[in-house]
């Protein structure tokens, strides 16, 4: 932890020579977080609900989703740029040098600049936290802790697994964001509002559901069963398997030769 804590700030560092390129990208990932709060705002003036959820529901459950996928986006960013480390033989370097290799893929690349989405979070949840309805106890303070845990995994995982694919393909592959951005454009709504096959895919395929849709409904009183405020720890486990396909495709990796 020493050692990444010592390439983070070595990597803030280095962002913050240029200043203003800085403060423009985190404003930039600001609105971008806005742009898509506006249209959750227009959708509820106009329709009121969501398959039964309320405005300030939403916003709650947008908010979880935009602050797991912008920390992962952030810390785990090295893997989403993988494919530039394997193209251009910096991989080789990593591979022969003493510190595991997911390590220093972590440590490549850290984005500070997500850190605007981040904010974009914080608000949202400092609004919808007060005006949700929800009884906040213990356990609902779990559920949400877990929540964001599960989806930092969760995406986390998802980068990986990006990432590993280009030990087969050297370019990544774009359909992959599909899983990354477009789940993080699917879950500013609890998931069951796009239908019972894309929830099932969601949560047996790509475990978004096991960190957003059920514990969500823990936390807003729609069931009292305890299995679904555990099931971010599902969730947490996803990044098990994606584990052992990095090792697979470490294992095939081939030297560029450069």
């Amino acid at each position: 932890m020493k050692l990444y804590l010592k390439y983070a700030s070595i990597i803030l560092r280095c962002q913050l020579q240029y200043k203003v390129s800085f403060l423009m990208s985190t404003i930039g990932q600001f609105l971008v977080a806005f742009s898509t709060f506006l249209g959750v705002y227009f959708m509820f003036n106009r329709f009121g609900s969501v398959n039964g959820f309320t405005y300030t529901e939403v916003l709650l459950c947008f908010a979880i989703m935009l602050t797991s996928f912008s920390l992962a986006e952030c810390f785990v960013r090295g893997f989403d740029a993988f494919s530039g480390i394997i193209s251009n033989g910096e991989f080789d370097r990593i591979m022969v040098r003493p510190r595991n290799e997911i390590f220093q893929v972590l440590a490549s690349r850290i984005e500070f600049s997500r850190i605007g989405r981040l904010f974009q979070a914080i608000a949202l949840f400092m609004y919808a936290i007060p005006k949700s309805g929800v009884l906040w106890s213990v356990d609902k303070i779990i559920t949400l802790a877990l929540m964001l845990l599960g989806g930092f995994f969760v995406f986390s995982g998802l980068f990986i697994i990006y990432a590993t694919l280009c030990f087969f393909t050297t370019e990544g592959l774009e359909f992959m964001n599909i899983f990354t951005d477009g789940t993080r454009e699917f879950g500013k709504y609890p998931l069951s509002i796009y239908g019972e096959g894309i929830l099932k895919f969601l949560t047996y395929v790509v475990p978004v559901a096991l960190f957003q849709y059920y514990p969500f409904l823990y936390l807003i009183g729609r069931t009292d069963n305890i299995l679904y405020m555990l099931a971010p720890v599902a969730g947490i486990a996803f990044i098990v398997p994606c584990l052992i396909f990095w090792k697979i495709g470490v294992r095939h990796y081939k030297s560029t030769g450069s």
